[in-house]
């Protein structure tokens, strides 16, 4: 049986706005400016959902997805959940913004959907909503990147009316 839930993204700790070749291990990349931050659409690397500068206090975002029961578990599918059944994950896209408008992607990390706990994405399922709470500077100071899993980031079940704005 498929039933609707959403999963809430709530992140903190933005690296900033620039970030300088040291935030990389390796000291030939240029140095990055206007840097924002969005989740990537399936199979639609040019489609973004809502960037954020990243200079924020915070930033968040909500995807409206599916999960069915399966073999290996709880599938998740929707627009913004990348890769196949038991290998399920979000992509945050790190790029700059030129004047134009173009976002250009120099980074991602993976939030690794078959790294939630069972039993929080089962109680995801019947409450309706999935929130993961992260912090998006990594230890070099720069954007996070590559796969992100607990502890890292923090998985909660959470009351899908929590999600609704205020009438």
């Amino acid at each position: 049986m498929m039933a609707h839930m959403r999963i809430r993204i709530e992140a903190v700790d933005l690296p900033g706005r620039t970030c300088p070749p040291a935030a990389f291990a390796s000291d030939d990349v240029p140095e990055y400016r206007n840097i924002h931050v969005a989740v990537q659409r399936r199979d639609r690397p040019a489609e973004l959902l809502d960037p954020q500068p990243g200079d924020a206090a915070s930033a968040d975002w909500t995807l409206e997805c599916t999960t069915a029961a399966s073999p290996g578990g709880t599938d998740v599918k929707g627009p913004y959940v990348q890769g196949r059944p038991g290998g399920r994950f979000v992509y945050l896209t790190w790029g700059t913004v030129e004047d134009s408008g173009t976002f250009t992607m120099f980074r991602r990390a993976k939030l690794m959907l078959d790294a939630v706990p069972t039993e929080v994405l089962e109680a995801a399922t019947l409450t309706g909503l999935l929130v993961g709470r992260l912090g998006l500077t990594d230890a070099r100071g720069g954007p996070l990147c590559a796969r992100v899993v607990p502890p890292r980031i923090t998985w909660t079940a959470e009351s899908a009316d929590e999600d609704r704005p205020s009438p």
